[in-house]
């Protein structure tokens, strides 16, 4: 009880950053009991994900809000642009409905793709992780949909309430999408973008890739494209989402 405790007043301490919670770890630097009406585990809990223990740099406390056991039932993660194209959404549309009836939905609540995919998913069980406190609706065009995935399914965060949505905890989240995947699939992504930073997360861990292929001109299907043609899986028709 007591190392957990120290770990969540370090945690609102330094806003949930992990090299600096680290550090006050390894220092066994002072702390004191705080007060919070927030759900939260610690990597010292027993109820922690396991999955996340695989990861090199794993969280050191998540808070949530939802149903925690939904990280332990097969997860797939649907990712892609924000700047989703009518292409990319009906394919995402059309996945998620597919593998919903077998899987939970995992994404990042971003708009375009994580937003379509968490949508298709709120009739059967999906998670989303977010970069900023779990009291900030980020973007906030999102606030519904994050409130019903809250109320039904979950809502994960290493950042305690409070924290802002900065540029860098995106892809930093990232990891944790990955790990608790055992299958990635990329609908939309550009050579540049947090899609390709987390499937580097996912084949640093050996979880499968999959990928929507697009023509070879839309700039905002090239980083699926480029997948492919490193050896990740295509999908093609109902078939291949079926064999996931």
């Amino acid at each position: 009880m007591k190392f957990r405790e120290q770990i969540l007043y370090y945690s609102y301490r330094y806003d949930g950053d992990w090299k600096k919670i680290k550090k006050a770890i390894m220092d066994n630097e002072s702390w004191k009991r705080i007060e919070t009406k927030n759900h939260y585990i610690t990597i010292l809990d027993k109820e922690y994900p396991a999955k996340l223990r695989n990861l090199e740099f794993p969280p050191w406390i998540l808070f949530y809000e939802g149903n925690l056991t939904l990280c332990e039932t097969p997860i797939v993660a649907i990712i892609g642009s924000r700047m989703a194209t009518t292409y990319g959404l009906k394919a995402c549309k059309t996945i998620s409905n597919i593998l919903k009836q077998r899987y939970t939905i995992i994404s990042g609540l971003a708009k375009g793709i994580d937003s379509e995919a968490h949508k298709a998913a709120l009739t059967k069980h999906t998670i989303a992780v977010i970069g900023c406190g779990l009291d900030t609706y980020y973007p906030r065009i999102n606030m519904n949909l994050q409130k019903q995935i809250a109320q039904d399914h979950l809502v994960l965060s290493e950042y305690p309430p409070h924290v802002k949505p900065l540029a860098f905890h995106f892809p930093w989240r990232n990891r944790i999408i990955a790990a608790l995947s055992q299958g990635i699939i990329v609908i939309e992504a550009s050579m540049r973008s947090g899609t390709m930073l987390t499937v580097n997360e996912g084949l640093a861990l050996d979880i499968p890739i999959y990928c929507v292929p697009h023509l070879y001109d839309n700039e905002k299907g090239k980083g699926g494209n480029y997948l492919i043609a490193q050896g990740a899986q295509i999908l093609i028709d109902e078939q291949d989402i079926m064999m996931i």
